[in-house]
């Protein structure tokens, strides 16, 4: 009994030495459903632009593709539907891929703070920064409001520069930003800046 009160102690001061924050990639809701609608989309225009060269109603629900004159109408439908369905083919595969994915991981154990985020296939497909946490100077907050906004956390590492611990893509309400910042300054026991 007391072998496992102190496994637990144990782990819950090793939870405190180390702070990891998963990051969404490209395994977002919204690139789920554009794929599908692209899919539907560029199937259903490739079909039509077909029914038009061959004189044949391909489309289940419809006879005007049928009739439809294949020069313009015809070579235009088939032109968009091929456009879609490669894009469709691309927002799978970084899905598939998880493109951007990662965690951010800083460990007091160790005395490590570890980015970790992962590419398209190739060389470089994982990008692994490590830095000893006596290198990193503060975390800092951009915030810019308009027609693009953007909110985005950073890490100052001492002569590296910034680099961003935050997703792309959709920004993260300021409510988030403000305790995810004020959270890891006070962990790493460094300034939070921009706030």
């Amino acid at each position: 009994m007391t072998a496992s009160k102190a496994s637990a102690t144990k782990n819950s001061a090793s939870d405190k030495a180390v702070l990891r924050r998963e990051i969404l990639g490209a395994r977002r809701p919204s690139n789920y459903f554009w794929a599908l609608v692209t899919a539907i989309g560029g199937v259903g225009f490739f079909l039509s632009g077909l029914s038009s060269y061959l004189h044949t109603n391909l489309l289940p629900f419809s006879d005007l593709p049928a009739q439809l004159v294949f020069i313009p109408q015809g070579i235009a439908m088939a032109f968009y539907g091929v456009a879609a369905i490669l894009l469709c083919t691309y927002l799978c595969l970084i899905v598939f891929w998880n493109v951007g994915g990662g965690y951010n991981e800083f460990d007091k154990s160790d005395d490590e703070a570890r980015i970790y985020r992962q590419g398209f296939p190739g060389k470089n497909r994982e990008i692994d920064l490590r830095y000893p946490l006596k290198d990193l100077l503060a975390v800092r907050a951009e915030i810019q409001e308009g027609l693009n906004p953007k909110r985005s956390l950073y890490l100052r590492i001492k002569g590296k520069g910034d680099i961003p611990l935050t997703r792309v893509g959709q920004p993260i309400s300021l409510a988030d930003l403000e305790n995810q910042g004020a959270e890891l300054a006070r962990f790493l026991q460094v300034p939070l800046e921009g706030l």
